[in-house]
Protein backbone atom coordinates (compact mmCIF):
# COMPACT_ATOMS: atom_id res chain seq x y z
CA UNK A 1 0.00 0.00 0.00
CA UNK A 2 1.49 3.36 -0.96
CA UNK A 3 2.16 6.06 1.92
CA UNK A 4 2.03 9.40 1.79
CA UNK A 5 4.64 11.79 3.70
CA UNK A 6 3.07 14.60 5.73
CA UNK A 7 4.10 17.83 4.33
CA UNK A 8 2.46 20.07 7.32
CA UNK A 9 3.32 19.71 11.29
CA UNK A 10 0.21 19.97 13.59
CA UNK A 11 0.86 21.60 16.71
CA UNK A 12 -1.27 20.18 19.35
CA UNK A 13 -3.86 22.91 21.10
CA UNK A 14 -1.84 23.18 24.95
CA UNK A 15 -4.34 24.72 27.46
CA UNK A 16 -2.50 25.61 30.74
CA UNK A 17 -3.54 22.86 33.98
CA UNK A 18 -4.81 25.37 36.24
CA UNK A 19 -7.42 26.33 34.49
CA UNK A 20 -8.33 22.95 33.19
CA UNK A 21 -9.04 22.21 36.90
CA UNK A 22 -10.82 24.94 37.51
CA UNK A 23 -13.39 24.77 34.15
CA UNK A 24 -14.03 20.99 34.77
CA UNK A 25 -14.79 21.92 38.58
CA UNK A 26 -17.22 24.77 37.45
CA UNK A 27 -18.53 22.10 34.95
CA UNK A 28 -19.06 19.53 38.22
CA UNK A 29 -20.29 21.84 40.35
CA UNK A 30 -23.66 23.43 38.11
CA UNK A 31 -26.06 20.51 37.56
CA UNK A 32 -27.70 21.42 34.46
CA UNK A 33 -23.95 21.58 32.89
CA UNK A 34 -22.59 18.18 34.42
CA UNK A 35 -25.57 16.41 33.31
CA UNK A 36 -25.75 17.57 29.71
CA UNK A 37 -21.84 16.33 30.25
CA UNK A 38 -22.99 13.17 31.44
CA UNK A 39 -25.66 13.19 28.83
CA UNK A 40 -23.35 14.26 25.55
CA UNK A 41 -20.17 10.86 26.58
CA UNK A 42 -24.04 8.52 26.83
CA UNK A 43 -24.80 9.64 23.23
CA UNK A 44 -21.53 9.52 22.04
CA UNK A 45 -20.67 6.01 23.10
CA UNK A 46 -23.77 4.59 22.27
CA UNK A 47 -24.40 5.91 18.97
CA UNK A 48 -24.27 3.27 16.11
CA UNK A 49 -21.81 2.95 13.91
CA UNK A 50 -23.99 3.20 10.83
CA UNK A 51 -26.18 5.82 12.01
CA UNK A 52 -29.80 5.24 11.35
CA UNK A 53 -30.62 8.17 9.28
CA UNK A 54 -30.30 7.42 5.37
CA UNK A 55 -27.62 4.28 6.89
CA UNK A 56 -27.78 0.69 5.30
CA UNK A 57 -27.17 -1.99 7.34
CA UNK A 58 -23.96 -4.10 7.94
CA UNK A 59 -25.64 -6.96 6.17
CA UNK A 60 -25.81 -4.49 3.11
CA UNK A 61 -23.18 -2.96 2.86
CA UNK A 62 -21.42 -6.63 3.03
CA UNK A 63 -22.89 -7.25 -0.46
CA UNK A 64 -21.15 -5.09 -2.50
CA UNK A 65 -17.38 -4.57 -0.83
CA UNK A 66 -15.04 -7.08 -2.47
CA UNK A 67 -11.89 -8.67 -1.56
CA UNK A 68 -9.56 -8.61 -4.80
CA UNK A 69 -6.61 -11.22 -4.65
CA UNK A 70 -3.82 -9.95 -7.58
CA UNK A 71 -0.96 -12.08 -9.28
CA UNK A 72 1.41 -9.44 -10.48
CA UNK A 73 4.31 -8.98 -12.13
CA UNK A 74 6.67 -6.39 -13.81
CA UNK A 75 9.65 -5.27 -15.87
CA UNK A 76 13.04 -4.18 -14.72
CA UNK A 77 13.63 -0.12 -15.62
CA UNK A 78 16.84 -0.96 -14.80
CA UNK A 79 17.61 -4.08 -16.78
CA UNK A 80 14.65 -4.01 -19.35
CA UNK A 81 14.98 -7.50 -21.03
CA UNK A 82 14.33 -8.85 -17.26
CA UNK A 83 10.83 -9.15 -15.46
CA UNK A 84 10.58 -9.25 -12.05
CA UNK A 85 8.94 -12.51 -10.44
CA UNK A 86 5.75 -13.17 -9.93
CA UNK A 87 3.99 -11.66 -6.13
CA UNK A 88 0.79 -11.91 -4.98
CA UNK A 89 -0.95 -9.51 -2.99
CA UNK A 90 -4.56 -8.88 -1.74
CA UNK A 91 -6.99 -5.16 -2.06
CA UNK A 92 -10.42 -4.41 -1.56
CA UNK A 93 -12.71 -2.76 -3.96
CA UNK A 94 -17.30 -2.15 -3.93
CA UNK A 95 -19.78 -2.45 -6.56
CA UNK A 96 -20.91 0.68 -7.55
CA UNK A 97 -23.49 -0.04 -9.73
CA UNK A 98 -24.48 -3.51 -11.22
CA UNK A 99 -21.90 -5.09 -12.61
CA UNK A 100 -18.73 -2.28 -12.38
CA UNK A 101 -16.30 -2.62 -9.16
CA UNK A 102 -14.11 0.30 -8.17
CA UNK A 103 -10.84 0.03 -6.41
CA UNK A 104 -7.11 1.82 -6.67
CA UNK A 105 -5.36 1.65 -9.70
CA UNK A 106 -2.17 0.51 -7.21
CA UNK A 107 -4.32 -2.87 -6.38
CA UNK A 108 -3.98 -4.09 -9.84
CA UNK A 109 -1.08 -2.66 -11.36
CA UNK A 110 1.05 -5.01 -13.24
CA UNK A 111 -1.73 -7.91 -12.67
CA UNK A 112 -0.92 -10.89 -14.81
CA UNK A 113 -4.36 -12.54 -12.92
CA UNK A 114 -6.70 -11.78 -10.79
CA UNK A 115 -9.77 -12.63 -8.71
CA UNK A 116 -12.30 -11.13 -6.80
CA UNK A 117 -14.98 -12.96 -3.90
CA UNK A 118 -17.79 -11.62 -1.97
CA UNK A 119 -18.64 -11.60 1.77
CA UNK A 120 -19.57 -15.77 2.35
CA UNK A 121 -18.53 -16.54 -0.94
CA UNK A 122 -16.19 -19.41 -1.52
CA UNK A 123 -15.46 -19.56 -4.83
CA UNK A 124 -13.07 -16.96 -6.56
CA UNK A 125 -14.63 -15.18 -9.78
CA UNK A 126 -11.74 -13.89 -12.26
CA UNK A 127 -11.51 -10.04 -12.57
CA UNK A 128 -10.73 -7.95 -15.89
CA UNK A 129 -9.30 -4.43 -15.67
CA UNK A 130 -11.84 -2.17 -17.82
CA UNK A 131 -10.25 1.38 -16.92
CA UNK A 132 -7.34 2.02 -15.08
CA UNK A 133 -6.27 5.54 -13.79
CA UNK A 134 -2.37 6.09 -12.47
CA UNK A 135 -2.59 9.78 -12.13
CA UNK A 136 -5.73 9.89 -10.00
CA UNK A 137 -5.06 6.01 -7.97
CA UNK A 138 -8.30 4.64 -9.21
CA UNK A 139 -9.69 1.73 -11.67
CA UNK A 140 -12.78 -0.02 -12.83
CA UNK A 141 -13.05 -3.50 -12.80
CA UNK A 142 -15.78 -6.41 -13.90
CA UNK A 143 -16.34 -10.14 -13.40
CA UNK A 144 -17.83 -11.54 -16.40
CA UNK A 145 -19.22 -14.77 -14.51
CA UNK A 146 -23.14 -13.39 -13.84
CA UNK A 147 -23.26 -16.31 -10.25
CA UNK A 148 -20.62 -13.39 -8.99
CA UNK A 149 -23.11 -10.86 -8.40
CA UNK A 150 -25.91 -13.00 -6.70
CA UNK A 151 -27.58 -11.25 -3.98
CA UNK A 152 -25.39 -8.13 -4.36
CA UNK A 153 -25.74 -4.56 -3.59
CA UNK A 154 -24.52 -1.45 -5.08
CA UNK A 155 -23.37 1.79 -3.11
CA UNK A 156 -24.03 5.34 -3.61
CA UNK A 157 -21.77 8.02 -4.66
CA UNK A 158 -21.82 10.93 -1.39
CA UNK A 159 -20.57 14.76 -1.13
CA UNK A 160 -17.20 15.53 0.55
CA UNK A 161 -17.59 14.66 4.15
CA UNK A 162 -17.14 17.91 6.33
CA UNK A 163 -14.17 18.66 8.88
CA UNK A 164 -14.53 16.65 12.24
CA UNK A 165 -17.16 13.81 10.93
CA UNK A 166 -16.97 10.34 11.18
CA UNK A 167 -16.40 8.01 8.18
CA UNK A 168 -16.46 4.37 8.13
CA UNK A 169 -13.47 2.21 6.35
CA UNK A 170 -14.59 -0.85 5.10
CA UNK A 171 -12.32 -3.64 3.66
CA UNK A 172 -10.33 -6.65 4.10
CA UNK A 173 -6.96 -5.42 5.84
CA UNK A 174 -3.68 -7.42 5.85
CA UNK A 175 -5.26 -10.08 3.41
CA UNK A 176 -7.75 -10.99 6.11
CA UNK A 177 -10.89 -13.76 4.82
CA UNK A 178 -13.82 -11.49 6.54
CA UNK A 179 -14.80 -8.12 6.15
CA UNK A 180 -13.37 -5.52 8.67
CA UNK A 181 -15.44 -2.09 9.52
CA UNK A 182 -12.97 0.70 11.59
CA UNK A 183 -13.97 4.04 12.46
CA UNK A 184 -12.15 7.23 12.01
CA UNK A 185 -12.74 11.03 11.94
CA UNK A 186 -12.17 13.61 8.87
CA UNK A 187 -9.24 15.62 10.34
CA UNK A 188 -7.83 17.21 6.97
CA UNK A 189 -9.13 18.06 3.59
CA UNK A 190 -6.27 19.45 0.77
CA UNK A 191 -4.19 19.04 -2.17
CA UNK A 192 -1.47 16.17 -1.96
CA UNK A 193 0.79 13.76 -4.39
CA UNK A 194 -0.64 10.63 -4.55
CA UNK A 195 2.24 8.23 -3.52
CA UNK A 196 1.17 5.58 -6.67
CA UNK A 197 2.40 8.06 -9.12
CA UNK A 198 4.30 10.35 -7.29
CA UNK A 199 3.70 13.54 -9.29
CA UNK A 200 0.38 13.99 -9.81
CA UNK A 201 -1.77 15.98 -6.85
CA UNK A 202 -5.48 16.06 -6.28
CA UNK A 203 -7.70 16.44 -3.29
CA UNK A 204 -7.46 13.91 -0.37
CA UNK A 205 -9.61 13.37 3.20
CA UNK A 206 -7.24 12.52 5.68
CA UNK A 207 -8.60 10.30 8.35
CA UNK A 208 -7.54 8.88 12.11
CA UNK A 209 -8.21 5.66 10.91
CA UNK A 210 -5.55 2.84 10.36
CA UNK A 211 -5.70 2.01 6.63
CA UNK A 212 -3.69 -1.07 5.99
CA UNK A 213 -2.55 -3.21 3.61
CA UNK A 214 -5.21 -4.84 1.97
CA UNK A 215 -7.94 -1.62 2.77
CA UNK A 216 -6.75 0.02 -0.31
CA UNK A 217 -9.23 -0.13 -2.79
CA UNK A 218 -11.85 -0.34 -0.07
CA UNK A 219 -15.26 2.44 0.77
CA UNK A 220 -15.11 4.83 3.38
CA UNK A 221 -19.03 5.69 4.78
CA UNK A 222 -20.59 8.30 6.27
CA UNK A 223 -24.74 7.99 6.66
CA UNK A 224 -24.50 4.62 4.30
CA UNK A 225 -22.74 6.56 0.91
CA UNK A 226 -19.60 6.39 -0.30
CA UNK A 227 -17.36 9.87 0.40
CA UNK A 228 -14.13 8.01 -0.65
CA UNK A 229 -11.88 5.27 -1.63
CA UNK A 230 -9.29 4.34 0.85
CA UNK A 231 -5.70 4.43 -0.76
CA UNK A 232 -2.60 5.74 1.78
CA UNK A 233 -1.23 5.95 5.25
CA UNK A 234 1.42 8.34 6.55
CA UNK A 235 4.40 7.22 6.97
CA UNK A 236 4.58 9.67 9.99
CA UNK A 237 2.52 8.90 12.42
CA UNK A 238 -0.03 6.42 13.96
CA UNK A 239 -3.60 5.99 12.85
CA UNK A 240 -3.67 8.46 9.70
CA UNK A 241 -4.96 7.59 6.87
CA UNK A 242 -6.01 8.82 3.39
CA UNK A 243 -8.59 8.18 1.24
CA UNK A 244 -9.66 9.73 -2.61
CA UNK A 245 -12.76 12.07 -1.84
CA UNK A 246 -15.78 11.72 -4.43
CA UNK A 247 -14.91 14.73 -6.85
CA UNK A 248 -12.08 12.64 -7.98
CA UNK A 249 -13.90 9.59 -8.43
CA UNK A 250 -16.62 11.00 -10.33
CA UNK A 251 -14.01 12.85 -12.25
CA UNK A 252 -12.65 9.63 -13.25
CA UNK A 253 -16.04 8.06 -14.35
CA UNK A 254 -16.98 10.60 -16.18
CA UNK A 255 -13.73 10.47 -18.07
CA UNK A 256 -14.67 7.47 -18.99
CA UNK A 257 -17.70 7.48 -20.72
CA UNK A 258 -16.73 7.57 -24.20
CA UNK A 259 -14.90 4.48 -23.26
CA UNK A 260 -11.52 5.67 -23.13
CA UNK A 261 -9.41 7.08 -20.32
CA UNK A 262 -8.25 10.60 -20.92
CA UNK A 263 -6.40 11.82 -17.85
CA UNK A 264 -6.02 15.15 -15.84
CA UNK A 265 -5.27 18.05 -17.93
CA UNK A 266 -2.29 20.45 -16.41
CA UNK A 267 -2.48 24.09 -15.53
CA UNK A 268 1.26 24.31 -15.88
CA UNK A 269 2.57 26.96 -13.79
CA UNK A 270 3.92 27.31 -10.34
CA UNK A 271 2.82 30.36 -7.39
CA UNK A 272 4.17 31.85 -4.55
CA UNK A 273 2.48 33.21 -1.72
CA UNK A 274 2.12 37.14 -1.56
CA UNK A 275 2.69 37.82 2.24
CA UNK A 276 6.10 39.63 1.21
CA UNK A 277 4.91 42.96 1.34
CA UNK A 278 8.26 44.19 -0.54
CA UNK A 279 6.96 42.02 -3.57
CA UNK A 280 3.56 43.44 -4.03
CA UNK A 281 5.11 46.46 -3.64
CA UNK A 282 7.78 46.20 -6.42
CA UNK A 283 4.93 44.67 -8.33
CA UNK A 284 2.61 47.36 -7.33
CA UNK A 285 0.34 45.23 -5.97
CA UNK A 286 -2.56 47.30 -3.98
CA UNK A 287 -2.49 46.49 -0.20
CA UNK A 288 -6.00 44.41 0.01
CA UNK A 289 -6.14 42.76 -3.69
CA UNK A 290 -5.55 39.27 -2.38
CA UNK A 291 -3.53 36.38 -4.88
CA UNK A 292 -0.61 34.99 -5.58
CA UNK A 293 2.44 35.10 -7.80
CA UNK A 294 3.03 33.02 -10.99
CA UNK A 295 6.71 31.73 -10.77
CA UNK A 296 7.11 29.79 -13.39
CA UNK A 297 5.37 28.72 -16.75
CA UNK A 298 6.55 25.47 -17.85
CA UNK A 299 6.44 24.41 -21.69
CA UNK A 300 2.97 22.85 -23.46
CA UNK A 301 1.40 23.56 -20.51
CA UNK A 302 -2.42 24.81 -20.62
CA UNK A 303 -1.17 28.55 -19.26
CA UNK A 304 1.82 28.44 -22.21
CA UNK A 305 1.33 31.68 -24.09
CA UNK A 306 -1.55 32.69 -21.53
CA UNK A 307 0.28 33.37 -18.12
CA UNK A 308 3.53 35.05 -17.65
CA UNK A 309 5.78 34.96 -14.73
CA UNK A 310 5.44 37.87 -12.11
CA UNK A 311 2.18 37.61 -12.86
CA UNK A 312 -0.50 38.21 -9.58
CA UNK A 313 -3.20 35.78 -10.47
CA UNK A 314 -6.54 37.24 -7.87
CA UNK A 315 -9.65 35.30 -9.16
CA UNK A 316 -10.25 31.79 -11.14
CA UNK A 317 -13.63 31.38 -13.10
CA UNK A 318 -14.43 34.25 -10.92
CA UNK A 319 -13.64 33.17 -7.47
CA UNK A 320 -11.13 35.38 -5.45
CA UNK A 321 -7.87 33.74 -4.58
CA UNK A 322 -6.19 33.87 -1.71
CA UNK A 323 -2.87 35.05 -0.58
CA UNK A 324 -1.81 31.51 0.33
CA UNK A 325 -3.44 30.17 -2.72
CA UNK A 326 -6.57 29.14 -1.00
CA UNK A 327 -10.21 30.10 -2.32
CA UNK A 328 -11.29 32.96 -0.23
CA UNK A 329 -14.38 30.85 0.38
CA UNK A 330 -15.75 29.45 4.10
CA UNK A 331 -14.95 25.50 2.48
CA UNK A 332 -11.37 26.86 1.63
CA UNK A 333 -9.69 25.03 -0.61
CA UNK A 334 -6.72 25.08 -3.12
CA UNK A 335 -7.32 27.11 -6.13
CA UNK A 336 -5.93 24.64 -8.35
CA UNK A 337 -8.59 22.08 -7.31
CA UNK A 338 -10.79 23.87 -9.73
CA UNK A 339 -8.42 23.46 -12.84
CA UNK A 340 -8.30 19.76 -11.57
CA UNK A 341 -11.97 19.19 -12.25
CA UNK A 342 -12.19 20.18 -15.80
CA UNK A 343 -11.71 18.36 -18.36
CA UNK A 344 -9.44 18.83 -21.99
CA UNK A 345 -10.84 21.65 -23.60
CA UNK A 346 -12.98 23.83 -21.13
CA UNK A 347 -12.07 27.03 -20.61
CA UNK A 348 -9.81 28.12 -17.58
CA UNK A 349 -10.42 32.39 -16.81
CA UNK A 350 -8.40 34.09 -14.49
CA UNK A 351 -8.72 37.84 -13.11
CA UNK A 352 -4.73 38.81 -12.33
CA UNK A 353 -2.23 42.13 -12.70
CA UNK A 354 0.50 42.45 -15.02
CA UNK A 355 2.51 45.13 -15.05
CA UNK A 356 0.39 46.68 -12.33
CA UNK A 357 -2.71 46.60 -14.79
CA UNK A 358 -5.64 44.56 -13.66
CA UNK A 359 -6.39 42.15 -16.83
CA UNK A 360 -8.92 38.73 -17.35
CA UNK A 361 -7.09 35.98 -19.62
CA UNK A 362 -8.23 32.58 -20.70
CA UNK A 363 -7.65 29.38 -22.40
CA UNK A 364 -8.57 26.19 -22.78
CA UNK A 365 -7.47 23.46 -20.53
CA UNK A 366 -5.36 21.06 -21.66
CA UNK A 367 -2.83 17.62 -20.75
CA UNK A 368 0.81 17.79 -20.69
CA UNK A 369 2.36 14.86 -22.65
CA UNK A 370 5.93 14.97 -21.58
CA UNK A 371 4.34 14.50 -17.73
CA UNK A 372 4.13 10.80 -18.71
CA UNK A 373 7.48 10.29 -18.14
CA UNK A 374 7.58 12.05 -14.89
CA UNK A 375 5.04 10.05 -13.24
CA UNK A 376 5.50 5.89 -12.03
CA UNK A 377 4.64 3.78 -14.68
CA UNK A 378 3.02 0.48 -14.62
CA UNK A 379 2.24 -2.27 -16.86
CA UNK A 380 4.72 -1.04 -19.41
CA UNK A 381 8.00 -2.80 -21.20
CA UNK A 382 10.57 -0.08 -21.06
CA UNK A 383 11.95 0.34 -24.46
CA UNK A 384 16.39 0.38 -25.02
CA UNK A 385 19.04 0.20 -27.10
CA UNK A 386 22.07 -1.71 -26.90
CA UNK A 387 25.56 -0.47 -29.17
CA UNK A 388 28.63 -2.24 -28.31
CA UNK A 389 27.59 -3.57 -24.50
CA UNK A 390 26.23 0.06 -23.84
CA UNK A 391 22.71 0.21 -22.56
CA UNK A 392 20.52 3.83 -23.22
CA UNK A 393 16.94 4.47 -22.16
CA UNK A 394 14.78 7.37 -22.07
CA UNK A 395 15.18 9.28 -18.67
CA UNK A 396 12.09 8.20 -16.46
CA UNK A 397 10.88 8.34 -12.98
CA UNK A 398 10.91 4.21 -12.57
CA UNK A 399 14.79 4.38 -14.20
CA UNK A 400 15.84 6.38 -11.86
CA UNK A 401 14.76 4.95 -9.20
CA UNK A 402 16.12 1.64 -10.07
CA UNK A 403 19.30 3.36 -10.93
CA UNK A 404 19.75 4.78 -7.31
CA UNK A 405 19.28 1.70 -5.55
CA UNK A 406 21.83 0.19 -7.87
CA UNK A 407 24.67 2.81 -6.43
CA UNK A 408 26.08 3.20 -9.59
CA UNK A 409 25.04 7.01 -9.50
CA UNK A 410 28.93 8.61 -10.09
CA UNK A 411 28.70 12.04 -12.20
CA UNK A 412 24.91 11.52 -13.04
CA UNK A 413 24.05 14.85 -10.96
CA UNK A 414 23.30 16.30 -14.39
CA UNK A 415 20.78 13.83 -15.66
CA UNK A 416 18.79 14.41 -12.35
CA UNK A 417 18.93 18.14 -12.22
CA UNK A 418 17.63 18.08 -16.02
CA UNK A 419 14.91 15.33 -15.05
CA UNK A 420 13.67 17.49 -12.07
CA UNK A 421 14.14 20.93 -13.29
CA UNK A 422 10.84 21.66 -14.71
CA UNK A 423 12.10 24.16 -17.37
CA UNK A 424 13.41 21.42 -18.78
CA UNK A 425 10.26 19.92 -20.01
CA UNK A 426 8.84 20.22 -23.41
CA UNK A 427 6.46 19.38 -26.35
CA UNK A 428 6.28 15.69 -25.50
CA UNK A 429 8.49 14.46 -28.39
CA UNK A 430 12.01 16.04 -26.95
CA UNK A 431 13.27 13.16 -24.37
CA UNK A 432 16.14 12.85 -22.64
CA UNK A 433 18.22 9.66 -23.53
CA UNK A 434 20.77 8.57 -20.99
CA UNK A 435 23.89 5.49 -21.01
CA UNK A 436 22.87 4.66 -17.92
CA UNK A 437 24.88 1.49 -17.59
CA UNK A 438 27.25 -1.13 -19.49
CA UNK A 439 27.45 -5.12 -20.35
CA UNK A 440 31.07 -5.26 -19.78
CA UNK A 441 33.39 -6.50 -23.24
CA UNK A 442 36.69 -5.57 -24.08
CA UNK A 443 34.47 -3.24 -26.92
CA UNK A 444 33.50 -1.23 -24.22
CA UNK A 445 36.32 -1.27 -21.65
CA UNK A 446 36.92 2.57 -21.59
CA UNK A 447 33.73 4.09 -21.43
CA UNK A 448 32.91 4.37 -17.98
CA UNK A 449 33.69 8.29 -18.12
CA UNK A 450 30.31 8.19 -20.43
CA UNK A 451 28.06 6.26 -17.65
CA UNK A 452 25.01 8.55 -16.46
CA UNK A 453 25.63 11.18 -19.06
CA UNK A 454 22.53 12.77 -20.98
CA UNK A 455 22.76 12.05 -25.34
CA UNK A 456 23.05 15.31 -26.95
CA UNK A 457 23.89 14.26 -30.59
CA UNK A 458 24.98 11.17 -32.84
CA UNK A 459 27.33 12.17 -35.89
CA UNK A 460 26.54 15.95 -35.67
CA UNK A 461 22.99 15.21 -35.66
CA UNK A 462 21.11 16.72 -32.49
CA UNK A 463 18.79 13.56 -30.81
CA UNK A 464 15.12 14.12 -29.84
CA UNK A 465 14.29 10.94 -28.37
CA UNK A 466 15.11 7.17 -28.31
CA UNK A 467 13.40 6.26 -31.48
CA UNK A 468 15.62 9.15 -33.21
CA UNK A 469 18.67 7.93 -31.81
CA UNK A 470 18.19 4.00 -33.07
CA UNK A 471 16.53 5.76 -36.21
CA UNK A 472 19.98 7.85 -36.44
CA UNK A 473 22.56 4.80 -35.50
CA UNK A 474 20.98 2.39 -38.04
CA UNK A 475 20.89 4.90 -41.35
CA UNK A 476 24.24 6.31 -40.18
CA UNK A 477 27.07 4.92 -43.05
CA UNK A 478 29.69 6.31 -41.50
CA UNK A 479 32.49 3.92 -40.26
CA UNK A 480 33.09 6.11 -37.00
CA UNK A 481 30.26 6.91 -34.54
CA UNK A 482 30.96 10.40 -32.73
CA UNK A 483 28.11 10.52 -30.25
CA UNK A 484 28.30 13.64 -27.93
CA UNK A 485 27.35 14.29 -24.41
CA UNK A 486 25.59 17.01 -22.59
CA UNK A 487 28.50 19.11 -20.24
CA UNK A 488 31.00 17.26 -22.29
CA UNK A 489 32.97 18.69 -24.95
CA UNK A 490 35.00 15.72 -26.09
CA UNK A 491 32.61 12.85 -27.60
CA UNK A 492 32.51 9.42 -26.90
CA UNK A 493 34.30 7.45 -30.36
CA UNK A 494 32.95 3.92 -31.51
CA UNK A 495 33.78 1.49 -34.63
CA UNK A 496 30.66 0.62 -36.00
CA UNK A 497 31.13 -2.54 -37.33
CA UNK A 498 33.39 -3.69 -33.95
CA UNK A 499 30.61 -2.47 -31.98
CA UNK A 500 27.85 -4.24 -34.31
CA UNK A 501 30.10 -8.06 -33.80
CA UNK A 502 30.46 -7.38 -30.27
CA UNK A 503 27.14 -6.95 -29.75
CA UNK A 504 26.37 -10.22 -31.09
CA UNK A 505 28.60 -11.91 -28.22
CA UNK A 506 27.26 -9.69 -25.72
CA UNK A 507 23.46 -10.46 -26.29
CA UNK A 508 24.17 -13.84 -26.22
CA UNK A 509 26.57 -13.76 -23.11
CA UNK A 510 23.70 -11.78 -21.21
CA UNK A 511 20.18 -13.40 -22.54
CA UNK A 512 19.42 -10.34 -24.23
CA UNK A 513 15.87 -10.31 -26.29
CA UNK A 514 14.86 -8.14 -28.95
CA UNK A 515 16.53 -4.70 -29.51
Amino acid sequence: MPAINEKKAVTPNMMDSNKLMQKQKKILLSPSLFASTILFFTSLFLSPIFPEENRQSIDEIKKSVVQIRVFSQAKDPFSPWISSGISASTGSGFLISKNRILTNAHVVSNAKFMEAQRNNQTEWYELKVLFIAHDCDLALLEVSDPEFYKDSNHLELGNLPELASPVDIIGYPIGGSKISVSRGIVSRIEQSTYAHSQIDSHLVVQVDAAINPGNSGGPALQDGKVVGVAFQASTKGENIGYIIPTAVIQHFLKDIEDGMYHGYVELGIQTQPSYSESHRQFYGIPNLEEGVFVTKVLKAGSADGYLKPGDYLTAIDGRKIGRNGNLLEVSSIDFLELVDNKFAGEEIRFDLIRDKKKINVKFPAKKMPQMERQRSRYGVDYDYLVFGGLVFQTVNRDLLEAWSKNGQTQGGSLLVYRFYDATTLSDGQSEDVVLYRKLSHPINSNSDFYLNMVVESLNGTKIKNLNHLKETLQSSTEKTIRIQFYGIQLPMILDREESKAADLEIKKAYHLTGN
